[in-house]
């Protein structure tokens, strides 16, 4: 977490070789292992100057959680976006033909070829190695980002809506406007240490933002959204997803539990078919959660909006309780289940981290507003 990661963090050695990373990412996706407590253990044992480029990394998930939550059109867009992608997919021959040689591995490009391959068997991609993959497969494939997107989605074990929606946004110059990025052949032989060698005829030298697909520009900040606090009063359903595995953090003794279930959702991820992977990495998680808060939890899985208000109503609650689910595919369906937790008289509450509540206000621009504030977000979370 300190000089070491500083220092080798953009180098790409390849599976099972990855040496200067931390590989948290799918535990901190799920909260199994808290930002904040991360950052803490990086700074005891190096202090802020030296942990410095680690405790910014752990921000930009926060930063982009926080930047979608602000403009959850972009989440929107993406979603309908993505499905006249694939109806393109269904329609045009030729794309789909392309598109499934990129997800195959068989491009004819090694570098990009030994990503993918990576991705499907690991659910891992090195950071420096999602942003060759997304570059190549924009600009120098000329495929859709978000099909391309969708791929990461499907496979990686750290999945995140905002992260990855963002971050391929990112490349393509729609997060920040006009600045796309650009896979350099030079760029990936020095930080794969000459593992690979494209030649930079292999890869697009023109690279010029997808802006124009949007130009009515960025939507408008939105405030936070406002959440229910639970009522310790009603009778209540704890409801442990996978955004948040840390459910014994928040005060359960203060509560009429009545009922506790883990909700699988990953594979509303995409309308295609997720990873087998993904899904066993979140039952596992879910179970993991769920054993140390010390309650029995049912197993439920996300299918029609419906069910989780049938479920509250067996328990006979008047709340169902769970920490903060932000923009994404299982925020639209809970949206979708509070259409008929209502006319039972179900509210669905929620808890907020701390963490959540210290970034978010920040997050309204590029990443700079955040980094400046985090001396004092670290105060003020008592980190330092």
């Amino acid at each position: 977490m300190g000089r070491r990661y500083a220092n080798g963090r953009n180098s790409d050695r390849g599976p099972g070789a990855h040496r200067d990373v931390s590989l948290l990412s799918p535990y901190l996706r799920r909260r199994l292992v808290r930002e904040d407590e991360v950052v803490a253990a990086a700074l005891q044992a190096h202090g802020l100057a030296d942990a410095e480029k680690f405790i910014q990394e752990v921000f930009w998930r926060g930063y982009f959680k926080g930047w979608l939550e602000r403009r959850p059109a972009i989440w929107s867009g993406y979603r309908d976006g993505l499905a006249q992608d694939l109806a393109a997919l269904d329609s045009d021959r030729r794309l789909r033909r392309e598109v499934e040689r990129a997800e195959a591995g068989a491009s004819g490009l090694d570098c990009f070829d030994a990503w993918v391959e990576e991705l499907v068997e690991t659910g891992y991609l090195h950071n420096h190695a999602r942003m060759w993959f997304a570059s190549i497969w924009i600009f120098s494939f000329g495929l859709p980002w978000r099909l391309g997107a969708d791929f990461f989605y499907r496979h990686l074990l750290d999945g995140d809506p905002a992260s990855n929606t963002l971050s391929w946004r990112w490349v393509a110059g729609l997060h920040t406007r006009g600045k796309p990025y650009a896979a350099r052949a030079w760029n990936i032989a020095k930080f794969t240490n000459g593992r690979f060698n494209p030649r930079e005829s292999d890869l697009a030298t023109d690279v010029h933002g997808l802006e124009h697909l949007e130009p009515e520009g960025l939507p408008d900040v939105q405030p936070i959204r406002s959440v229910q606090a639970p009522d310790p009063a009603l009778p209540t359903a704890l409801l442990i997803t996978e955004e948040d595995c840390s459910v014994e953090d928040f005060p359960l003794a203060d509560l009429d539990l009545r009922a506790v279930a883990t909700l699988e959702a990953s594979h509303l991820r995409s309308p295609r078919e997720v990873a087998a992977q993904v899904g066993d990495f979140e039952r596992q998680a879910l179970l993991d959660a769920a054993q140390r808060t010390g309650l029995r939890a049912s197993p439920m899985r996300a299918g029609l909006p419906e069910t989780l208000a049938h479920w509250a109503t067996a328990a006979g609650v008047g709340q169902i309780v769970t920490p903060y689910v932000p923009c994404g595919p299982l925020r639209d369906w809970l949206d979708e289940a509070a259409a008929a937790l209502a006319p039972e008289g179900i509210t669905l509450a929620e808890w907020r981290r701390d963490w959540d509540g210290a970034i978010w206000p920040h997050a309204t621009a590029g990443f700079f507003k955040v980094k400046k504030q985090i001396p004092d977000i670290l105060v003020t979370l008592g980190l330092s």
